[in-house]
């Protein structure tokens, strides 16, 4: 296993396809000339061999070989149920 391979968090925006989910990631960069914050969110398809995540869940996805055209990523934890 690599260390050095790319990990976000995000909450499940979509699970209507099988063994992938669509990751909402959301982000918070300073301007650096205005000091403003700016949320800047990418959504990323990821790898769910089981099923198991749902709409809503809060989710850790980490980076990995290519699936498919557009799935990179694949499932590592879910960190939080949707209530």
């Amino acid at each position: 296993m690599q260390v050095n391979k790319k990990r976000y968090t995000g909450i499940v925006s979509s699970d209507k396809m099988d063994k992938t989910i669509v990751v909402t990631v959301t982000t918070r960069k300073l301007h650096p000339l205005y000091k403003k914050y700016v949320n800047s969110t990418k959504k990323v398809k990821a790898h769910d061999e089981t099923n198991s995540a749902g709409m809503g869940d809060t989710v850790r996805v980490v980076e990995c070989r290519p699936i498919s055209k557009e799935k990179s990523w694949r499932l590592e934890q879910i960190i939080e149920r949707a209530k």
